[in-house]
C-alpha cells in the first residue's frame, strides 16, 4: 500500500443510481484534479447489491488513490421519503468505507457546498457546474454527480485549507 497524501480529499456525491466520486488536493492557490468517476448502479437489481457494489468501489478507489478524508453532502429532506431514505443507505455505506479505511470525515450542507464554489449559496446546479470545470482547469464536467463530488471536495478544501 502505498502512503496517504496529506490533504488528499475525497469528495462524494451519494445517489441511488449514480454515485459520485472526485479526488482533488490543494497546491498553493490551485486545486489539483487527481480523480474523478461515477459508480454507475441502474443496473444491479436490488438496493442490497447497488449498496454493496457502492462498498467495493470506495474501498478500490480510496486504496487506488489514498485519500486522508472524505467530505459529503449532508443528508437533506425531500417530499419524496422512500427516496429519502434510500440516499441515506447509500451515505452510511459511503461513511462506513471512509470510516474502516481510517479517513476523517466532514460534512457540508448544499448551502455550504454551493457558496462554496460560486460564492453563492443559492447557485443553480449549472453554475457549479461551470465553476467546477473553471476552478479545476477542466472542461466543464458532463456528468453532474462527478461534478456535485468535486465541488464537495472543493468546499473542504477552502473550508479547511484556506488561501
Amino acid at each position: 500500500m502505498g502512503v496517504r497524501q496529506p490533504g488528499r480529499t475525497l469528495g462524494i456525491d451519494p445517489g441511488s443510481q449514480v454515485t459520485g466520486v472526485g479526488i482533488l488536493e490543494r497546491d498553493g492557490s490551485q486545486f489539483r484534479h487527481i480523480y474523478s468517476g461515477a459508480i454507475r448502479l441502474s443496473s444491479l437489481p436490488t438496493l442490497v447489491l447497488r449498496l454493496e457494489n457502492i462498498h467495493q468501489r470506495l474501498g478500490e478507489i480510496i486504496r487506488e488513490f489514498l485519500p486522508t478524508e472524505m467530505a459529503v453532502e449532508k443528508v437533506f429532506l425531500s417530499k419524496n421519503v422512500h427516496s429519502t431514505l434510500i440516499l441515506g443507505h447509500v451515505r452510511g455505506v459511503a461513511l462506513l468505507s471512509a470510516v474502516e479505511a481510517g479517513l476523517e470525515l466532514f460534512e457540508y450542507s448544499a448551502l455550504e457546498i454551493k457558496k462554496a464554489v460560486t460564492g453563492y449559496g443559492r447557485a443553480e446546479k449549472t453554475q457549479v457546474q461551470a465553476m467546477v470545470g473553471k476552478l479545476l482547469g477542466l472542461t466543464i464536467p458532463r456528468n453532474r454527480d462527478i461534478s456535485d463530488a468535486l465541488a464537495v471536495a472543493i468546499c473542504h478544501l477552502n473550508w479547511f485549507r484556506p488561501l
